[in-house]
């Protein structure tokens, strides 16, 4: 039997009736849903067992709700290559592709070998001196701290320096979270194919800084060179903790891929012009 892992965001109030859904589209496959999480408290016919189990038995991870959805799909697997199929049960997202009507559809899709994949990068982030190493689909993003005043990141990429920022914080993204932090920093939007990083300063305290986007081959490197606050350091918006002065964040491409199934008739340039309200010239 083959064994789906799944996710879900269990506020949406529909939620349980997706599962079930789900659990009877899987059970013609002849597939079990396993889970880790709280999912199981609102579909409790979902067998649960440890993270670690899950990651070694799944052949695929459904996550259901929204992107943050996904980005928690991400953070259970820590690198494992297993892929993610994301359904939207909301408004359409940039990672949950497959709306809710066509769950079903997408299951046969994937049986029958008509889905494609997209690859996309991985970041790693790993604080000087500490014995542990996050993953990010998204983004490294650095501020929001206690205070409304400014910090000086002083920031290298391959050990050369590019800047040094007074700011409110700093988002380093890949291609994927180019449309999230990032834009709203003011960064550009990374077609998720570029093999590349967005470092987007957050409130510059000089107009002549801008994002840059510089080659996923380099090692970033952020020091908090003056700061009177903590500063929180998040990845993805799944996992954070503090950094002070004197600390130095390393930040590069990691080894390993996530994998976004997608419908045979995905569009990327749809999906930002759906997303981001595109309308061109009226005639």
């Amino acid at each position: 039997m083959k064994i789906f892992g799944v996710t879900a965001n269990i506020r949406k109030r529909h939620t349980p009736a997706v599962l079930e859904r789900l659990a009877a589209a899987a059970a013609k496959m002849g597939a079990e849903l396993v889970c880790c999480d709280d999912t199981a408290s609102v579909f409790p016919a979902l067998r649960k067992i440890s993270r670690d189990e899950m990651v070694e038995q799944i052949e695929l991870f459904l996550a259901l709700g929204g992107d943050g959805t996904v980005l928690r799909a991400v953070n259970m697997l820590n690198g494992a290559d297993v892929p993610i199929l994301g359904v939207n049960l909301g408004s359409l997202g940039f990672m949950t592709t497959v709306p809710e009507d066509k769950l079903e559809y997408a299951l046969l899709c994937m049986q029958e070998g008509k889905c494609g994949i997209s690859e996309r990068t991985l970041a790693t982030c790993s604080l000087q001196g500490g014995e542990r190493e996050y993953i990010a689909l998204n983004d490294v993003a650095i501020g929001w701290g206690q205070s409304s005043r400014v910090v000086t990141l002083n920031i290298r990429a391959d050990g050369e320096e590019v800047s040094s920022y007074v700011c409110d914080g700093v988002v380093i993204s890949t291609p994927t979270g180019s449309t999230g932090h990032s834009l709203s920093a003011g960064g550009p939007i990374i077609h998720p194919e570029v093999r590349a990083f967005v470092l987007s300063p957050i409130c510059p305290h000089t107009l002549s800084n801008r994002p840059l986007v510089i080659p996923d081959t380099c090692v970033i490197e952020v020091e908090v060179q003056a700061s009177s606050k903590a500063l929180l350091l998040t990845m993805d918006g799944q996992e954070h903790f503090e950094i002070s002065k004197g600390d130095v964040v390393r930040i590069a491409k990691s080894p390993h891929r996530v994998k976004l199934i997608r419908l045979p008739d995905f569009n990327y340039y749809s999906l930002l012009r759906h997303k981001l309200h595109w309308r061109g010239s009226s005639v």
